[in-house]
């Protein structure tokens, strides 16, 4: 029944919205990559969220919007598709989600969007890949050279993660006897091999190793029986954080559910990016918010 009335609500916002389908992006080699852009209707050049769905990295699409609640408060959302880890290995992923930002933003107007205040968003894995965006503004290796817009600017004034990694040298240590059927095969699709034995690219993976004062508000929703991943993951993160963070746990929740997306807590969300203060300017870094600060 709650998942039902879930879908209902979802299928309402988007329905709802001004939304323009499969956008292509950028293109490497033959692949396209392309977004779903959905506007508020009736606001006029709305802040944006670029969404980045889960999948274990190697599953999902664009198609799968659980924010969508979040038009009701007047955003946008880029629900952005990526190259999977069965086509690519990383650092594609960052790469495909940075190239799409900078996309947003050289069109911004043509959309009619405000992308001075733009937000990353995602869930499970694109959790991670979300996290791993925001606080890596203007890194060489995992800014990449995907798309026309290199002039463009890929930060972001806000993280919000919805049960995601953050570290994947801590991740199998933590990981449930459950939650390691899932993750070995992933994390050996996504690197090449085990973290252990890759473990420079398994650090650059991670956000909760490139971490300073500079990086954007985040905000991490995590529930503390997720059997698939760890909680100690967002914990840990929460923990290494410089700038502003909250760390929301849900009693009780598991990987996902309906709980994390209904109206309290997406109202949450809404509050945590309406905080958001707009930089002067987005040329080559972003301004820290606030001094530190941390809840459950």
């Amino acid at each position: 029944m709650r998942a039902t009335l879930a879908l209902i609500l979802l299928a309402s916002a988007l329905a709802h919205a001004d939304t323009q389908m499969d956008i292509e992006y950028a293109r490497v080699n033959d692949h396209a990559l392309l977004l779903d852009l959905h506007r508020p209707s009736n606001v006029r050049n709305p802040p944006l969220i670029v969404y980045v769905h889960g999948g274990a990295w190697r599953a999902g699409s664009k198609s799968d919007v659980p924010i969508a609640g979040l038009l009701d408060h007047g955003f946008a959302i880029a629900s952005v598709d990526y190259r999977l880890s069965t086509q690519a290995r990383f650092p594609a992923q960052i790469h495909d989600i940075k190239a799409a930002i900078r996309f947003l933003r050289a069109k911004a107007a043509a959309f009619g969007i405000n992308t001075d205040k733009t937000a990353i968003m995602g869930s499970s894995a694109g959790g991670h890949l979300a996290a791993l965006v925001g606080v890596t503004n203007g890194h060489r290796e995992l800014e990449g050279a995907v798309g026309d817009h290199l002039d463009q600017s890929s930060a972001v004034s806000a993280i919000v993660s919805f049960y995601g990694a953050s570290n994947l040298l801590s991740i199998l240590g933590q990981s449930t006897e459950f939650g390691l059927t899932v993750r070995l095969p992933a994390l050996k699709l996504l690197l090449g091999d085990l973290p252990e034995k890759v473990p420079a690219l398994s650090k650059l993976a991670s956000p909760v190793t490139h971490l300073d004062k500079e990086d954007p508000p985040l905000l991490l929703l995590h529930g503390d029986a997720d059997p698939q991943m760890p909680p100690a993951q967002s914990a840990e993160f929460a923990k290494a954080y410089l700038g502003k963070v909250r760390l929301i746990t849900l009693p009780g929740s598991k990987h996902g559910g309906d709980e994390f997306y209904d109206v309290e807590h997406l109202r949450i969300v809404a509050d945590f990016l309406n905080s958001m203060k707009c930089p002067r300017a987005f040329q080559h870094s972003i301004v820290a918010l606030g001094p530190q600060a941390r809840s459950t």
